[in-house]
């Protein structure tokens, strides 16, 4: 049995291709979350399985749970 993740806010970049899903996840982190806060990223690019994680730890975020489909969605904690 896996643990339910709320999530804070959603983003959706259904459509949006790389770089710019992890550029405006970046952006809203910064602008609008506060520490401990989770967002969940819906996505379609493929490169996004390896950008997201590359991303988060440079960052000093952490990704929570993945769900991998058509439309994959990235769950975001940010930690600081």
């Amino acid at each position: 049995m896996s643990e339910e993740i709320t999530a804070n806010y959603t983003l959706d970049l259904k459509g949006v291709k790389c770089p710019l899903p992890v550029i405006k996840v970046s952006q809203h982190i910064k602008k609008n979350m506060q520490v401990g806060e989770i967002l969940v990223a819906e996505t379609t690019d493929p490169g996004a399985h390896a950008d997201f994680p590359a991303w988060a730890k440079t960052s000093g975020n952490e990704i929570v749970k993945v769900e991998k489909g058509d439309v994959s969605k990235f769950y975001i904690k940010k930690l600081k």
